[in-house]
């Protein structure tokens, strides 16, 4: 029987600890285990975590083995290679795909029937590859996409117009990567078209601060990995709230991975549109409107990642 206060992090790296540690401080979960190919690693992490528990929500957190995931209502898969300074995140694809398919075929031997989360990167491919080879149904294997990338795009936003970004509603779709596309057309700030609420704020250069803002978005985690190595407290808050709209069955609008079968005219691929999530994953897709020039670029976007599962 599923246990729908039990997560499985598989993979305790930067982002897969990271992870784990959101999780603890917001008290999602009453049960959590750590698994990873180094047992020690694993182990070493949920005993850091787990003295942070005073502070917290009681909660079990311990390392263990894919058995102990067995009942888990998700697992959240983080294990894979790092991307490396000047790699892009397709450039991971071979590498991680093998570790992946490792990852789905030990939950597979324990009668794993929970969500599946795919946070390695490429996002989309990996959870493509997901799809195909989960025993789940597809809506309940899906990856965290671009809510990371919406809520960069967010905070600069919020930054530029020095307003909260909370106020702010616009959506990175496509790919989690380099032919990402901000949907500028559907932007507003509290309902006010984003261009009319700029205005109002004194700025009138709307091309110009769309292209510099959008490249800052897209570049973000490389400017980060050139910076520190690597990108995780960012994707673990990401994270957490993809897991709140499942675990509280929220029906939150989240551009998450997920299979287009015919939606904006894409078949057959999978990558990053606002869609309904809740207890059981990807309900349904939101059929958000798009300018010409953003369809033309999404369906570009599907064709880059179509092509890269096409050498898989």
């Amino acid at each position: 029987m599923i246990d729908p206060r039990k997560v499985a992090v598989i993979g305790c790296g930067f982002v897969g600890a990271a992870c784990a540690f959101a999780l603890m401080q917001h008290g999602l979960y009453s049960d959590m285990v750590l698994i990873d190919v180094a047992r020690a690693r694993a182990e070493g992490e949920a005993e850091d975590i787990a003295h942070g528990l005073l502070f917290a929500k009681p909660m079990n957190i311990r390392a263990g083995e894919y058995a102990d995931a067995a009942d888990a209502a998700m697992a959240i898969v983080t294990a894979g290679a790092n991307q490396k300074p000047g790699e892009t995140r397709l450039d991971l694809v071979k590498r991680n795909s093998a570790i992946l398919l490792s990852v789905l075929g030990e939950l597979e031997k324990v009668g794993f029937a929970g969500n599946i989360l795919v946070v390695s990167n490429p996002v989309d491919v990996l959870t493509r590859v997901a799809q195909k080879h989960a025993r789940q149904p597809e809506g309940r294997v899906f990856g965290s996409g671009t809510v990371l990338d919406t809520a960069r795009l967010r905070y600069l936003l919020g930054e530029h117009l020095d307003v909260d970004n909370r106020s702010v509603h616009a959506f990175i779709v496509g790919e989690h990567g380099d032919s990402e596309i901000a949907l500028w057309s559907s932007a507003t700030v509290s309902g006010v078209p984003l261009h009319d609420f700029c205005e109002m704020r004194g700025y009138f250069d709307h091309e110009n601060a769309m292209r510099e803002i959008g490249e800052s978005v897209k570049n973000s985690a490389y400017r980060i990995i050139e910076r520190k190595g690597a990108t995780y407290y960012g994707i673990a808050m990401a994270v957490l709230r993809i897991c709140e709209a499942v675990v509280r069955d929220e029906k939150s609008i989240l551009p998450v991975s997920t299979a287009l079968h015919g939606e904006f005219g894409i078949e057959d691929v999978t990558l990053s549109v606002p869609a309904i999530v809740g207890k059981n994953g990807v309900e349904k897709i939101v059929p958000v409107s798009l300018s010409e020039d953003e369809r033309t670029r999404l369906l570009y976007s599907a064709d880059v990642l179509r092509g890269v599962c096409s050498e898989l």
